[in-house]
This record gives C-alpha cells, sequence and structure tokens, in this order.
C-alpha cells in the first residue's frame, strides 16, 4: 500500500531477489547513496532516458 507523505514522496513494497538486491547495495555502496537512493536515481534514469520522466535541474547532483 502506497503512503503519500508531506514531501510528496510515496512508500511502497517491493520485493527482489536476494542476489538482485545484493548488486544494488553494492552498486549503491560504490556510488555513496544509500539503498533507497540508489533505486530511485535507477528508477528516475529509465524513466528519463525512456522520454517519460524530464530531467529535473537537480537530478545529475541527486546523492542520496
Amino acid at each position: 500500500m502506497a503512503e503519500k507523505k508531506e514531501s510528496g514522496m510515496k512508500s511502497f513494497v517491493l520485493r527482489v531477489d536476494a542476489e538482485t538486491m545484493a548488486a544494488v547495495e553494492k552498486w549503491a555502496a560504490d556510488e555513496f547513496r544509500s539503498t533507497n537512493g540508489q533505486l530511485q536515481w535507477i528508477i528516475n534514469e529509465a524513466l528519463r532516458k525512456s522520454g517519460r520522466k524530464k530531467k529535473s535541474a537537480n537530478a545529475s547532483s541527486d546523492k542520496t
């Protein structure tokens, strides 16, 4: 169930296999991001590259 927070962010449950999660966690550590921040970045990049989301002014400096 999604929950809208004051910042406009929504939370939800994501089920990921252990191997994928380990790869995301390592990637996040390599990029000095939290796992959550890395997942947000991956999703935003995929949306931007597919033309479904325009690049925001602060997107290139997003490091959570």
